[in-house]
């Protein structure tokens, strides 16, 4: 009989849904359920069907799934996934890239939109009871660049063009793209950047991308534009934006995935007045579970006819 683990570390209520919709569906399935990694032991071995997000794993888990046939990763990003040393070449390696474009780009215009209005001042002060009143930078008129032209660029594009904005793209395939008016190729970031008002990173995280977001980068942005990071921490040098940030090189940031999460209570960015810190909530919505288990479910079935060509998002590695 196929054997399923599931790894998840969510609210009760979500890990459940994912355990009993795939009971219902396929009765003859053997599924397991373990909230970390270190409980995997009893069932890793035998386990056909790995399903999680990519950042609960570990090499360890990989190296004694010795049955492992098929990996499911219930998120996008496939780092810490396809890089992990013991993951064999035989093992299939899927993901749910697609069900992602509203969210990360209404959590894209959220921060956009809280940054031109200063709005974690608006909260603090809230809190002090205190009345003060500035005036607003609209985003209407402004330029914002995005980086890592996908599905969710594409669904951030016409967003933005409906607030206003032009939009231009860093892409590493030229290629021309309804609602971007300009496209840049990545090894022109400094030059694009120069002329940008936001940069959103949407870049997949990769050895290629890793501080791709660098100093230099940083440096060539405008003293009054903002970054946005609803990508992966490792795109961007976290040492070089804390420091652009308090030498006045940008006018702020809104960073939803950093280097190390959680993110380490001692660390910079929490006391910077100029960030909103978000705890990589971009991409998790209401809903979020039923749009993945459809592209699961349908996977399921396929694996099981042994029609693993025709898989739903198969990552090429």
């Amino acid at each position: 009989m196929t054997s399923v683990l599931i790894l998840l570390a969510m609210p009760p209520e979500t890990t459940t849904q994912y355990y009993a919709h795939l009971r219902a569906k396929f009765p003859d399935l053997t599924i397991h359920l373990v909230d970390h990694h270190s409980k995997v032991g009893p069932y890793i071995q035998t386990a056909d069907i790995l399903m999680t997000f990519a950042p609960m794993l570990t090499d360890e888990v990989l190296r004694r799934a010795n049955n492992l046939k098929w990996i499911q990763a219930l998120g996008t990003g496939v780092d810490n996934l396809v890089d992990l040393p013991s993951l064999r070449g035989d093992v299939i390696v899927t993901n749910v890239r697609g069900i992602h474009g509203a969210a990360v780009s209404e959590a894209a215009i959220m921060a956009m939109l809280a940054l031109s209005r200063n709005f974690p001042r608006v909260i603090r002060n809230q809190d002090r009871q205190l009345w003060e009143r500035w005036p607003a930078s609209l985003l209407e008129g402004k330029r914002v660049g995005i980086l890592g032209i996908g599905v969710i660029a594409e669904a951030l594009a016409p967003r933005c063009k409906a607030l206003g904005m032009s939009v231009a793209g860093i892409s590493s395939r030229q290629r021309a793209i309804a609602d971007f008016d300009r496209m840049f190729a990545q090894d022109e970031l400094v030059s694009a950047v120069r002329e940008i008002d936001y940069l959103v990173v949407l870049t997949p995280y990769s050895p290629a991308t890793r501080h791709m977001v660098d100093a230099a980068v940083l440096s060539a942005m405008k003293p009054t534009s903002y970054l946005i990071n609803v990508a992966r921490g490792g795109v961007i040098d976290e040492r070089a934006l804390i420091a652009a940030l308090r030498q006045g090189q940008i006018a702020g940031a809104a960073l939803d995935v950093f280097n190390q999460e959680p993110l380490p209570k001692d660390h910079p960015l929490w006391e910077m007045e100029k960030v909103i810190v978000m705890p990589h909530l971009a991409g998790f919505f209401e809903g979020y579970s039923d749009r993945a288990l459809a592209v699961v479910e349908e996977n399921i079935r396929r694996f099981m006819a042994g029609d693993t060509t025709k898989m739903i998002n198969v990552v090429t590695r």
